[in-house]
């Protein structure tokens, strides 16, 4: 997977938020508040390929947190990102 072109983070008023730019992202008119690990994850994974495998091990390696945890985070905030069109395989 990969974060579609067009979505840049961004930080308002001390939240991380997602914008939308250029036409291909004109009609998205969501608001994506990111927290502190969403944000590192963006971060760390922004014009790259990944999965949530790949999301927990940053998780892993940067939070105390167990695998099994982080995998089960990492899939949750993958299935929302896709969901609201952030990500693209």
């Amino acid at each position: 997977m990969k974060i579609k072109k067009g979505f840049e983070l961004r930080q308002v008023c001390g939240e991380n938020i997602i914008v939308a730019y250029g036409i291909a992202n004109i009609d998205f008119n969501k608001v994506i508040s990111l927290n502190e690990s969403a944000t590192f994850l963006w971060k760390n994974i922004i014009d790259k390929d990944f999965t949530a495998d790949t999301m927990a091990s940053l998780l892993c390696k940067e939070y105390e947190v167990d695998a099994e945890t982080a995998k089960k985070d990492a899939q949750a905030l993958l299935d929302e990102w896709t969901k609201v069109g952030l990500v693209e395989d």
